[in-house]
């Protein structure tokens, strides 16, 4: 067994004030994301400077109201629909990748929309970017000793403070190296290849992704709310899975249902 390394959760403490690790994660995945794409989004996308600190705005108030409405909606709307003082404490914890994702989706959409630049290039972009964000936030929900994984008798498990006194898979380790540096290698080498059309990049990050959190959920341990549904598929699991198919019909769409999709979202000037 593996001895949890206890850090503390909060990077910087000015009287009041707290930065934590997490909140630092959701920033610093944001910025660096949009840095690595920034000289594609101008060149290939026509973006301008100002386009790109706009960008940046609405990818914030998404993935944050996203994230956070997903959680309420998907993993514990009963708790929040009593203690509607909580919606707004993010500091308390309590956000969700898949809403993130969907507020992410919705708001590169209004931008495409308003600016009129192409919507699935612009997402296939983004998709590239988001293995070092979700690679970030894993590291931080493995420093908070949270999403913790399910009992093991493995070598490296680890009895995590908030998960009782028996070793635990870390899975968000695992779920950082999958997510962060495998998915980010496959999108990397598919991103390359001469013969994909916009949209299949997201496509790609979608399926991958999908199935990835499908597998790392077998060892993670159930929102203690929620438990299993049907007896064996979790919350994650459930919205992945749909998140695979919705991936698989975008990569095989014909190339007209993308011009269509473009033509409706944002009228491509193209």
């Amino acid at each position: 067994m593996l001895t949890y390394p206890k850090i503390d959760p909060v990077f910087l403490k000015l009287g009041p004030f707290e930065l934590r690790w997490y909140a630092l994660a959701y920033i610093a995945g944001i910025l660096l994301g949009v840095g690595s794409i920034r000289k594609t989004l101008i060149q290939q996308y026509g973006f301008t400077h100002d386009d790109i600190w706009d960008f940046l705005s609405y990818l914030v108030v998404g993935v944050l109201f996203g994230g956070r409405l997903g959680y309420i909606l998907f993993y514990d709307l009963a708790y929040y629909a009593k203690h509607g003082s909580e919606v707004f404490a993010v500091w308390h914890g309590g956000m969700s990748f898949h809403g993130g994702a969907l507020g992410c989706l919705f708001a590169i959409i209004l931008f495409c929309k308003r600016t009129r630049k192409p919507v699935l290039g612009v997402l296939d972009q983004v998709a590239l970017a988001s293995p070092l964000a979700l690679f970030l936030g894993r590291i931080t929900n493995f420093i908070n000793g949270e999403l913790y994984g399910r009992v093991t008798t493995v070598s490296w498990g680890m009895v995590f403070p908030m998960g009782g006194p028996l070793p635990r898979h870390p899975s968000q380790l695992y779920e950082a190296g999958l997510e962060g540096f495998v998915l980010f290698i496959i999108l990397w080498l598919f991103s390359r290849s001469k013969n994909k059309k916009e949209g299949q990049i997201l496509a790609v990050f979608m399926g991958v992704y999908g199935v990835i959190r499908i597998g790392i959920e077998c060892l993670r341990q159930p929102d203690s709310q929620l438990g299993f549904f049907y007896g064996f598929l979790t919350m994650g699991q459930m919205l992945s899975i749909i998140m695979v198919f919705s991936g698989i019909l975008i990569f095989h769409s014909h190339p007209t249902a993308y011009k269509k999709w473009t033509l409706w979202l944002c009228r491509d000037p193209r």
